[in-house]
């Protein structure tokens, strides 16, 4: 038998430490300085063990955060979600694990700042820093304790802040993580488009704000995204749409309620539906009319994308779009897509589908993702959001504007942002953003709360994996939490400091020259898509670094 612990122990970590209840975490390496811009939130965390006990439960733990003035402190706990599937086979070293069990991930929200102590495990809290938008240049102190319940010191550790008065810039690039309303209106079981349902995406994209998220996918019509062939996905189409003798009229007033809120929360782009079913554009996505004053789906799988119906419907659809949508927004900020994901044997397809809108959608933005580099060289697709693991011969041949996007089939030797990987992998993103001048990143799961296939619904707290579909942390950023708020995760709070990495680039580069940027952010000039470090200090003296250049 081991040597029982006589006492708590606690490890004061960085936030890209994933505190498993079983291993000793990493303490972090307070001599890397720390910068928060104005506005900016940073993060810590602190683990914690209690001593060996035999009988009965630990007591909980009081956790107090004094800071210095400017920096306000928000605690959540770090709880556990099973997972079972965490990697394909023959994956890459850059796992932390590949078996199921319970993996840290949600943030659960602390109204009070007490941490439930497990026997025999390690637990964490995780400390987000906010400094406010007017704080001074300084240096703040920051004072983080750990009480019992009879009023022990069980741990205390202290940490310096360097605050920096100025802001950092606004990211510069398209930034998307496909935004799924049926899921929300399904977990809360709340009517589409209801008072609730519209509180719930409120708050949602709040929490995609947050994380520099500055577009976002718009149902004008249900998104035939993840949908199986003959399955239809909860319709949350935002337009209504009749249908009279003499053609269609429309209802933009939900688009437009959309629209306003999306604004309310800085968003800069509107992506609309795809115009035509995912892997190949054979067929129409759902789409509902009034006829004969009843609801009917007049669209969909039984349809082909060329069916000159369609053609017809678009005729009348678009323009109307089109207008409300300059007027109320502008067009220079709207994406139009197409089809999600076609490959090489899907040209056809495609651009038979692009034949049917080419004309109505002249002069507007077209983007789509793929990894064909053929369906682009040959003009198919005009602006390709490529896949991270097939973007070399995209970036060999100086594309641009160009996409990145990586999803449940970048497993190996990219960046990603799995449950199973090192946050480590999920921050390298801001910084591969940057070098390769990419325009926009695309991510297809926000909130995507349904099993392959949108077959049936999941409950994200029991599957991370959408029910043994994609490796567990694909399909969701963010959790429902039961407060019908959302919870923010490591890997989303991980993913907003890699853009947040991307906007002192910038800042650097736009005070002080791209080459300077660049040395601090790749002194060996061997960073790549496929070749970066997993080393968590790696990114803090980077970041560091990037900071300490603007003095």
């Amino acid at each position: 038998m081991p040597n029982p612990r006589t006492s708590w122990t606690s490890v004061l970590c960085d936030s890209l430490e994933k505190v498993f209840p079983d291993a000793d975490p990493r303490p972090m390496d307070t001599g890397i300085t720390q910068h928060v811009f104005a506005g900016e939130t940073i993060a810590v965390q602190v683990a914690l063990k209690p001593p060996t006990q035999r009988a009965g439960r630990p007591p909980e733990v009081d956790v107090e955060v004094v800071t210095g003035p400017g920096i306000t402190a928000t605690l959540s706990s770090v709880d556990l979600v099973p997972a079972s599937f965490l990697a394909f086979d023959e994956h890459d070293d850059g796992y932390l694990r590949d078996t199921a069990g319970l993996y840290p991930d949600p943030l659960r929200p602390m109204p009070e700042p007490r941490i439930r102590a497990f026997i025999g495990q390690w637990r964490a809290v995780w400390i987000d820093l906010c400094a406010d938008d007017d704080v001074s240049d300084g240096t703040v102190p920051i004072r983080i304790t750990l009480r019992s319940d009879d009023g022990t010191t069980v741990g205390a550790h202290d940490i310096l802040v360097h605050t920096v008065a100025q802001p950092l810039p606004p990211l510069q690039i398209v930034n998307t993580h496909w935004f799924h309303c049926d899921g929300l209106a399904t977990h809360y079981d709340v009517e589409v488009w209801s008072d609730e349902h519209w509180q719930l995406i409120d708050r949602f994209l709040a929490a995609a704000a947050e994380l520099q998220i500055n577009s976002v996918l718009t149902p004008v019509w249900t998104p035939p995204l993840d949908t199986a062939v003959g399955h239809y996905r909860r319709s949350t189409q935002l337009v209504g749409i009749a249908e009279t003798a003499d053609g269609y009229v429309f209802d933009f007033a939900r688009l437009q309620r959309w629209m306003a809120m999306a604004r309310a929360h800085g968003i800069r782009s509107l992506e609309i539906s795809h115009l035509f079913t995912q892997w190949g554009a054979a067929y129409t996505p759902a789409i509902y009319v009034e006829r004969d004053g009843h609801q009917v789906r007049a669209f969909g799988w039984d349809v082909p994308a060329t069916d000159p119906s369609y053609r017809k419907f678009l005729d009348d659809l678009l323009p109307a779009l089109l207008s409300v949508l300059d007027a109320e927004w502008g067009l220079d900020h709207v994406i139009f897509h197409v089809s999600d994901e076609p490959h090489g044997e899907h040209a056809e397809s495609y651009r038979a589908a692009r034949s049917v809108v080419d004309d109505l959608l002249a002069g507007c933005t077209i983007v789509d993702a793929l990894s064909d580099f053929e369906l682009f060289s040959s003009g198919t697709v005009p602006i390709p959001v490529v896949a991270t693991d097939h973007a070399e011969p995209f970036l060999r041949a100086g594309v641009h504007p160009l996409w990145l996007y990586y999803c449940v089939s970048q497993h190996r030797d990219v960046a990603n942002r799995f449950i199973a990987m090192p946050s480590s992998r999920n921050r390298a993103i801001g910084t591969q953003l940057y070098l390769t001048g990419a325009a926009g990143f695309l991510h297809w799961g926000f909130n995507f709360y349904n099993s392959a296939g949108s077959l049936a619904p999941i409950d994200p707290f029991a599957s991370a994996d959408a029910d043994g579909s994609f490796p567990a942390g694909d399909p969701f950023l963010v959790y429902p939490g039961p407060d019908r708020r959302p919870w923010h995760s490591i890997r989303s709070r991980v993913f907003g400091e890699a853009m947040n990495d991307l906007r002192l680039l910038q800042l650097v580069r736009d005070r002080h020259g791209d080459d300077l940027a660049r040395a601090i952010a790749d002194p060996d000039g061997d960073t790549t898509l496929s070749s970066f470090s997993l080393d968590p200090d790696h990114y803090r003296r980077m970041r560091a670094r990037l900071a300490d250049s603007l003095r």
